[in-house]
Protein backbone atom coordinates (compact mmCIF):
# COMPACT_ATOMS: atom_id res chain seq x y z
CA UNK A 1 0.00 0.00 0.00
CA UNK A 2 1.32 3.21 -1.15
CA UNK A 3 2.03 5.84 1.81
CA UNK A 4 3.21 9.50 2.72
CA UNK A 5 5.96 9.97 4.75
CA UNK A 6 5.78 12.71 7.12
CA UNK A 7 8.29 14.04 9.36
CA UNK A 8 7.57 14.63 12.91
CA UNK A 9 9.21 17.26 15.05
CA UNK A 10 9.15 17.41 18.57
CA UNK A 11 11.58 18.19 21.76
CA UNK A 12 14.53 18.80 19.38
CA UNK A 13 14.22 15.23 18.00
CA UNK A 14 12.88 14.63 14.06
CA UNK A 15 10.88 11.63 13.39
CA UNK A 16 9.83 10.15 9.94
CA UNK A 17 6.74 7.98 9.86
CA UNK A 18 4.80 6.34 6.74
CA UNK A 19 0.97 7.19 6.81
CA UNK A 20 -1.05 4.92 4.25
CA UNK A 21 -2.85 7.15 1.75
CA UNK A 22 -6.41 5.74 2.39
CA UNK A 23 -5.23 7.25 6.35
CA UNK A 24 -3.83 10.32 4.92
CA UNK A 25 -6.59 11.07 2.53
CA UNK A 26 -5.76 13.31 -0.94
CA UNK A 27 -2.74 12.26 -2.09
CA UNK A 28 -0.38 15.08 -4.46
CA UNK A 29 2.39 11.98 -4.77
CA UNK A 30 2.39 13.66 -8.38
CA UNK A 31 4.36 16.17 -7.42
CA UNK A 32 6.51 14.62 -5.55
CA UNK A 33 6.96 11.34 -7.88
CA UNK A 34 8.27 14.27 -10.96
CA UNK A 35 10.78 16.45 -8.07
CA UNK A 36 12.13 13.01 -6.75
CA UNK A 37 12.92 11.75 -10.96
CA UNK A 38 13.62 15.48 -11.23
CA UNK A 39 15.50 17.79 -9.29
CA UNK A 40 16.29 15.35 -6.32
CA UNK A 41 19.60 14.42 -7.20
CA UNK A 42 20.40 18.47 -7.21
CA UNK A 43 18.88 19.25 -3.88
CA UNK A 44 20.83 16.35 -2.33
CA UNK A 45 23.89 18.26 -2.97
CA UNK A 46 24.81 20.35 0.22
CA UNK A 47 26.56 22.99 -1.70
CA UNK A 48 23.62 23.45 -3.92
CA UNK A 49 21.92 26.56 -3.25
CA UNK A 50 17.97 26.25 -3.24
CA UNK A 51 16.02 29.73 -4.65
CA UNK A 52 13.53 30.65 -1.77
CA UNK A 53 10.60 33.06 -3.17
CA UNK A 54 8.84 34.55 0.09
CA UNK A 55 5.64 34.98 -0.49
CA UNK A 56 4.85 37.37 1.75
CA UNK A 57 3.69 41.31 2.48
CA UNK A 58 4.96 41.79 6.24
CA UNK A 59 8.43 43.19 5.62
CA UNK A 60 8.97 42.82 9.17
CA UNK A 61 8.57 39.09 8.83
CA UNK A 62 10.22 39.00 5.43
CA UNK A 63 13.68 40.56 7.27
CA UNK A 64 13.48 38.18 10.31
CA UNK A 65 13.35 35.18 7.87
CA UNK A 66 15.78 36.47 5.87
CA UNK A 67 18.04 37.16 8.55
CA UNK A 68 17.47 33.72 9.86
CA UNK A 69 18.36 31.80 6.14
CA UNK A 70 21.70 33.96 5.80
CA UNK A 71 24.60 31.68 5.93
CA UNK A 72 22.60 28.55 4.79
CA UNK A 73 22.09 27.01 1.49
CA UNK A 74 18.16 28.42 1.18
CA UNK A 75 19.24 31.95 -1.01
CA UNK A 76 16.27 34.17 -0.69
CA UNK A 77 15.21 35.31 -4.07
CA UNK A 78 14.80 39.26 -4.26
CA UNK A 79 11.77 41.53 -4.55
CA UNK A 80 9.04 41.86 -3.21
CA UNK A 81 6.35 38.80 -3.66
CA UNK A 82 2.44 39.07 -2.07
CA UNK A 83 0.78 36.53 -4.55
CA UNK A 84 1.71 34.12 -6.70
CA UNK A 85 0.69 36.48 -9.61
CA UNK A 86 3.85 38.65 -9.46
CA UNK A 87 6.38 35.76 -8.92
CA UNK A 88 9.95 36.32 -9.93
CA UNK A 89 11.63 34.57 -13.43
CA UNK A 90 12.80 31.08 -11.44
CA UNK A 91 14.53 28.60 -12.97
CA UNK A 92 12.34 25.12 -13.19
CA UNK A 93 14.92 23.27 -13.50
CA UNK A 94 16.64 23.71 -10.01
CA UNK A 95 15.38 23.50 -6.70
CA UNK A 96 13.05 26.16 -5.94
CA UNK A 97 11.33 26.99 -2.35
CA UNK A 98 8.52 28.62 -1.12
CA UNK A 99 7.65 30.04 1.72
CA UNK A 100 4.14 31.19 2.26
CA UNK A 101 3.92 33.61 5.71
CA UNK A 102 0.87 35.10 5.79
CA UNK A 103 -2.77 34.59 7.62
CA UNK A 104 -5.50 33.70 4.99
CA UNK A 105 -8.68 31.91 5.35
CA UNK A 106 -7.85 28.11 4.34
CA UNK A 107 -9.81 28.10 0.94
CA UNK A 108 -7.51 31.17 -0.25
CA UNK A 109 -4.57 28.88 0.77
CA UNK A 110 -5.67 25.73 -1.03
CA UNK A 111 -5.57 28.45 -3.76
CA UNK A 112 -2.77 29.99 -3.59
CA UNK A 113 -0.37 26.61 -3.32
CA UNK A 114 -2.56 25.21 -5.97
CA UNK A 115 -1.55 27.91 -8.13
CA UNK A 116 2.34 27.58 -6.89
CA UNK A 117 1.94 23.58 -8.31
CA UNK A 118 0.69 24.38 -11.05
CA UNK A 119 2.66 27.19 -11.85
CA UNK A 120 5.97 25.52 -11.02
CA UNK A 121 5.23 21.56 -10.62
CA UNK A 122 8.91 20.79 -9.49
CA UNK A 123 8.62 23.34 -6.60
CA UNK A 124 8.60 22.59 -2.64
CA UNK A 125 5.97 24.84 -0.99
CA UNK A 126 6.18 25.44 2.77
CA UNK A 127 3.36 27.53 5.08
CA UNK A 128 4.44 29.29 7.99
CA UNK A 129 2.05 30.04 10.36
CA UNK A 130 1.14 30.32 14.52
CA UNK A 131 -0.93 27.36 14.19
CA UNK A 132 -3.28 25.26 11.97
CA UNK A 133 -5.54 22.64 12.50
CA UNK A 134 -5.13 19.21 11.32
CA UNK A 135 -8.09 19.29 8.84
CA UNK A 136 -6.49 22.41 7.47
CA UNK A 137 -3.21 20.36 7.05
CA UNK A 138 -5.15 17.60 5.05
CA UNK A 139 -6.74 20.23 2.57
CA UNK A 140 -3.71 21.82 2.05
CA UNK A 141 -1.80 18.58 1.27
CA UNK A 142 -4.30 17.72 -0.71
CA UNK A 143 -3.14 20.85 -2.98
CA UNK A 144 0.05 20.27 -2.98
CA UNK A 145 1.75 21.60 0.21
CA UNK A 146 4.78 19.89 1.44
CA UNK A 147 5.32 21.01 4.69
CA UNK A 148 3.57 23.20 7.59
CA UNK A 149 5.90 25.32 10.12
CA UNK A 150 5.25 26.66 13.29
CA UNK A 151 6.32 30.54 13.86
CA UNK A 152 7.39 29.46 17.50
CA UNK A 153 9.94 27.06 16.16
CA UNK A 154 13.52 27.53 16.48
CA UNK A 155 16.12 28.99 14.07
CA UNK A 156 18.17 25.81 13.67
CA UNK A 157 14.88 23.45 13.75
CA UNK A 158 13.21 25.47 10.98
CA UNK A 159 16.56 25.27 8.77
CA UNK A 160 16.52 21.37 9.55
CA UNK A 161 12.67 20.72 8.83
CA UNK A 162 13.85 23.01 5.51
CA UNK A 163 16.02 20.69 4.45
CA UNK A 164 13.69 17.56 5.14
CA UNK A 165 10.78 19.23 2.88
CA UNK A 166 13.81 19.86 -0.41
CA UNK A 167 15.14 16.73 -0.06
CA UNK A 168 11.45 15.20 -0.88
CA UNK A 169 9.74 14.42 2.31
CA UNK A 170 6.48 16.14 3.79
CA UNK A 171 7.26 17.95 7.19
CA UNK A 172 4.46 18.78 9.70
CA UNK A 173 5.30 19.41 13.35
CA UNK A 174 5.01 15.96 15.57
CA UNK A 175 1.57 17.58 17.54
CA UNK A 176 -0.27 17.27 13.93
CA UNK A 177 1.00 13.69 13.03
CA UNK A 178 -0.17 12.66 16.03
CA UNK A 179 -3.27 14.25 16.04
CA UNK A 180 -3.66 12.50 12.45
CA UNK A 181 -2.64 8.84 13.28
CA UNK A 182 -5.38 9.02 16.24
CA UNK A 183 -8.09 10.69 14.22
CA UNK A 184 -7.18 7.51 11.48
CA UNK A 185 -7.49 5.64 14.61
CA UNK A 186 -10.99 6.04 15.30
CA UNK A 187 -12.08 5.74 12.26
CA UNK A 188 -10.80 1.86 11.84
CA UNK A 189 -12.67 1.65 14.85
CA UNK A 190 -15.54 3.63 14.12
CA UNK A 191 -15.85 1.42 10.59
CA UNK A 192 -15.39 -1.81 12.57
CA UNK A 193 -18.00 -1.27 14.58
CA UNK A 194 -20.23 -0.28 12.15
CA UNK A 195 -19.57 -3.34 10.10
CA UNK A 196 -20.94 -4.99 13.23
CA UNK A 197 -24.22 -3.85 13.69
CA UNK A 198 -26.73 -2.68 10.08
CA UNK A 199 -24.08 -1.80 7.72
CA UNK A 200 -23.75 1.56 5.33
CA UNK A 201 -23.74 0.73 1.41
CA UNK A 202 -21.04 -1.82 0.61
CA UNK A 203 -18.58 -0.93 -1.87
CA UNK A 204 -20.07 -2.42 -4.74
CA UNK A 205 -23.31 -1.25 -3.99
CA UNK A 206 -21.75 2.40 -3.88
CA UNK A 207 -19.63 2.03 -7.08
CA UNK A 208 -23.42 1.13 -8.87
CA UNK A 209 -24.56 4.03 -8.12
CA UNK A 210 -22.05 6.14 -9.12
CA UNK A 211 -22.41 7.85 -13.14
CA UNK A 212 -19.09 7.31 -15.49
CA UNK A 213 -18.32 11.54 -14.31
CA UNK A 214 -18.85 10.60 -10.98
CA UNK A 215 -16.59 8.28 -10.91
CA UNK A 216 -13.83 10.03 -12.33
CA UNK A 217 -14.48 13.18 -10.53
CA UNK A 218 -14.05 10.69 -7.41
CA UNK A 219 -10.39 9.36 -8.80
CA UNK A 220 -9.36 13.35 -9.36
CA UNK A 221 -10.27 13.93 -5.31
CA UNK A 222 -7.84 10.58 -4.26
CA UNK A 223 -5.02 12.64 -6.58
CA UNK A 224 -5.23 15.54 -4.54
CA UNK A 225 -6.94 17.80 -7.40
CA UNK A 226 -8.78 21.07 -6.59
CA UNK A 227 -12.20 21.45 -8.74
CA UNK A 228 -10.50 23.96 -10.95
CA UNK A 229 -7.96 21.18 -12.20
CA UNK A 230 -10.71 18.62 -12.33
CA UNK A 231 -12.94 21.27 -14.34
CA UNK A 232 -9.85 21.95 -16.62
CA UNK A 233 -8.81 18.13 -16.84
CA UNK A 234 -12.31 16.88 -18.03
CA UNK A 235 -12.95 19.65 -19.77
CA UNK A 236 -16.46 20.76 -17.79
CA UNK A 237 -17.44 23.83 -16.03
CA UNK A 238 -16.21 24.18 -12.38
CA UNK A 239 -19.76 24.54 -11.09
CA UNK A 240 -20.56 21.20 -12.86
CA UNK A 241 -18.12 19.78 -11.06
CA UNK A 242 -19.28 20.99 -7.36
CA UNK A 243 -22.75 19.62 -8.56
CA UNK A 244 -21.13 16.01 -8.99
CA UNK A 245 -18.79 16.16 -5.42
CA UNK A 246 -22.18 16.88 -3.90
CA UNK A 247 -24.17 13.80 -5.61
CA UNK A 248 -20.65 12.05 -4.29
CA UNK A 249 -20.53 12.46 -1.16
CA UNK A 250 -24.48 11.66 -0.99
CA UNK A 251 -23.76 7.90 -2.25
CA UNK A 252 -20.64 7.40 -0.93
CA UNK A 253 -21.96 8.09 2.73
CA UNK A 254 -19.10 11.27 3.10
CA UNK A 255 -18.95 13.96 5.08
CA UNK A 256 -16.58 15.84 2.98
CA UNK A 257 -14.66 15.63 -0.22
CA UNK A 258 -11.43 14.23 2.03
CA UNK A 259 -13.88 11.38 3.41
CA UNK A 260 -14.76 10.62 -0.41
CA UNK A 261 -11.04 10.66 -1.46
CA UNK A 262 -10.06 8.13 1.42
CA UNK A 263 -12.78 5.86 0.92
CA UNK A 264 -12.09 5.96 -2.85
CA UNK A 265 -8.52 4.92 -2.42
CA UNK A 266 -9.11 1.62 -0.87
CA UNK A 267 -12.55 0.81 -2.49
CA UNK A 268 -11.26 1.92 -6.04
CA UNK A 269 -8.86 -0.97 -5.69
CA UNK A 270 -11.01 -4.07 -4.25
CA UNK A 271 -13.01 -3.19 -7.02
CA UNK A 272 -10.59 -3.51 -9.48
CA UNK A 273 -8.96 -7.04 -7.50
CA UNK A 274 -12.32 -8.31 -7.76
CA UNK A 275 -12.63 -7.95 -11.32
CA UNK A 276 -9.09 -9.30 -12.02
CA UNK A 277 -10.37 -12.19 -9.26
CA UNK A 278 -13.58 -12.97 -11.84
CA UNK A 279 -11.56 -12.34 -14.75
CA UNK A 280 -9.01 -15.27 -13.38
CA UNK A 281 -11.76 -17.73 -12.65
CA UNK A 282 -13.57 -17.66 -16.05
Amino acid sequence: MKAVRLALHTNGVTILIDIPLNEWGAAHMRHDVVYNEQILAVAQDPFQNVATVLICPNLLLRTGISHILSGTRFAMVDGLCDDPSNLPALDDTMPVLFMICENRATEELVAMVDTLKTQHPLSRVVVLADAMDPDTVIQLCGAGMDGFCATSMDRHALVKALEIVILGETYIPASIGLALLERARQSRAHHAHDGAGMPVNTPAEALDKLSEREAQILRCLTRGSSNKVIARELGVAEATVKVHIKAILRKVKATNRTQAAIWATGHFDLAQDNVRALAAGE
